[in-house]
C-alpha cells in the first residue's frame, strides 16, 4: 500500500469517525468528545452548524462563569440538549443565555440550570470556544439521511419504526454490525483485485496479535457500553407549598420526603452502583450497592424542600460499574475518579479476555481452512467439535 493510499484510508476513517460521535452522541443525549449547535444563538462565538470539542461531565465536572455548557434544557426547543454560556450563578443553579440572545434562558421561562443537568463544557483556549466551521451542517444532513434509511430498512426487516433515538439508535447498529459482517466477509472471500507485487502475506491466516485485539475491542466496547450507558441523572420534581397533598413530592416548606429509587441490572453480571447528590438539600442511602445478576436492588431518596414555595428540580446522579473487582475497591477508584473505576474495570476485562483467547486458540497464528462446498455445515460442525474434545 502506498503512503498516498495510506493517508486517503487514515483521513476517511477519520471522518467517518468524526461523523459517527456525533450522531451517536445526539442519540444517546450526550455528546461523545464532538457535538455543534444547530442554531445561531451562539454566535458570533459559534455560528449555526458548528462543531465544537465536547468534555464530557464525567472528565470534568468543573462549572465558572463563561463557560459554555451543554445542558439537558427542560422547556427551551421543548426540552433537549441545548448549547449556552454560563452568566451567572445562584442557589437555585446557573443563570444560561446564549451569546445572541437579547434576554437569559432564565428570563425566557427556562429553570435555572442545576450541575445535574450539564452533560459536558465546550473546551476553551484562551477564553474563546475551539469550533471545527460546518461540522455540524454535515452532521445534521448525514443525521436527516439516516433517520430516513432507518424507517425504509425498519419497514423492511418488519421492525417498527420510530422517530426516538433508542428507535433510531437499535437500527443503525444493526445496520451498523451488518455493513461490518458483509464487509468482512468480501474483503476475504470477494474477488481479488490482481497484484503488481508479490505479497509475503499468508492468505487464509490471522495474525495472533490481529486477533487478539479484535477480541480485546469487542470486549472492552462491550464492558464500556454496559458501564456508560445506563448511568446517568435522574430528575425528581419537588414542590415546596403551603398546601402539601399526599403526593410526597408536594410538600411543606422545611420538611423532608422520601422516595424509593430502583436499580434494575439485566445482565448477567453483578454491578456496583453508586449513587450522588447533584443537587442540594439531598441524601442518599445507601449511597453504594452491589446488585446481583438480573437482579435489582433499592436506594433511599430524601429531598428536603426549601423554606420557599415553589416548583424545584432536584438530581442525583447513578454510576455503575461492573463487579470484576472487590465493591469497596470500585467505590475507592471511584471516589479518585469515574474514569478510574471504568480504566481499572476494563484493566480486569483485558487480563481475562486475554486468558480466555491463550486458553482457547493459544498464541500462535490462526489458520482459516475452508473445507469445501460439498461439505454439510453439520458435517463440519461435528468435526470442530471432536477436533475440540481430543484436546
Amino acid at each position: 500500500m502506498t503512503w498516498t493510499a495510506l493517508l486517503k484510508r487514515t483521513l476517511g476513517a477519520g471522518i467517518a469517525l468524526v461523523v459517527v460521535l456525533l450522531l451517536v452522541g445526539q442519540l444517546l443525549g450526550q455528546p461523545i468528545l464532538l457535538g455543534y449547535v444547530a442554531t445561531g444563538s451562539m454566535e458570533p462565538a459559534m455560528d449555526a452548524g458548528d462543531g465544537f470539542v465536547a468534555i464530557p461531565d464525567l472528565a470534568d465536572s468543573s462549572v465558572e462563569q463563561g463557560d459554555v455548557v451543554v445542558f439537558e434544557a427542560r422547556e427551551l426547543h421543548g426540552g433537549g440538549l441545548t448549547t449556552h454560556r454560563v452568566v451567572g450563578e445562584t442557589e437555585a443553579g446557573y443563570v444560561t443565555k446564549g451569546d445572541a440572545n437579547p434576554f437569559t434562558d432564565q428570563d425566557g421561562g427556562e429553570p435555572h440550570v442545576t450541575d445535574g443537568q450539564i452533560v459536558a463544557k465546550a473546551w476553551r483556549v484562551n477564553g474563546g470556544v475551539v469550533t471545527i466551521p460546518h461540522l455540524g451542517t454535515a452532521t445534521m444532513g448525514a443525521q436527516n439521511v439516516a433517520e430516513s434509511a432507518s424507517g425504509t430498512v425498519a419497514s423492511v426487516v418488519g421492525l417498527t419504526a420510530t422517530g426516538d433515538s433508542e428507535g433510531l439508535g437499535a437500527v443503525l447498529v444493526a445496520v451498523g454490525v451488518a455493513l461490518l459482517g458483509f464487509g468482512t466477509v468480501f474483503e476475504r472471500l470477494g474477488p481479488g483485485r490482481r497484484e503488481t507485487h508479490r505479497s509475503r502475506s499468508r492468505e487464509n491466516v490471522i495474525a495472533f496479535w490481529t486477533a487478539l485485539g479484535l477480541v480485546l475491542l469487542v470486549f472492552v466496547t462491550f464492558a464500556t457500553a454496559a458501564m456508560v450507558v445506563p448511568s446517568g441523572t435522574a430528575e425528581y420534581e419537588l414542590v415546596s407549598t403551603d398546601s402539601p397533598t399526599d403526593d410526597p413530592q408536594v410538600i411543606a416548606p422545611g420538611e423532608t420526603t422520601q422516595l424509593t429509587r430502583t436499580v434494575d441490572n439485566a445482565g448477567y453480571l453483578p454491578i456496583v452502583a453508586v449513587h450522588e447528590a447533584e443537587s442540594n438539600n439531598v441524601e442518599i442511602e445507601p449511597a453504594t450497592q452491589t446488585v446481583g445478576s438480573r437482579s435489582s436492588g433499592e436506594t433511599t431518596v430524601s429531598l428536603t424542600a426549601p423554606d420557599e414555595t415553589g416548583s424545584y428540580a432536584r438530581h442525583v446522579g447513578e454510576y455503575r460499574y461492573l463487579a470484576v473487582l472487590p465493591p469497596a475497591a470500585v467505590v475507592w477508584l471511584h471516589g479518585l475518579h469515574p474514569l478510574a473505576a471504568i480504566a481499572a474495570v476494563n484493566g480486569v476485562v483485558v487480563g481475562l479476555a486475554v486468558a480466555i483467547v491463550l486458553v482457547v486458540f493459544g498464541h500462535g497464528d490462526l489458520r482459516l481452512r475452508s473445507a469445501g462446498d460439498h461439505v454439510p455445515v453439520s458435517t463440519r460442525l461435528e468435526r470442530k467439535l471432536r477436533e475440540w474434545l481430543r484436546e
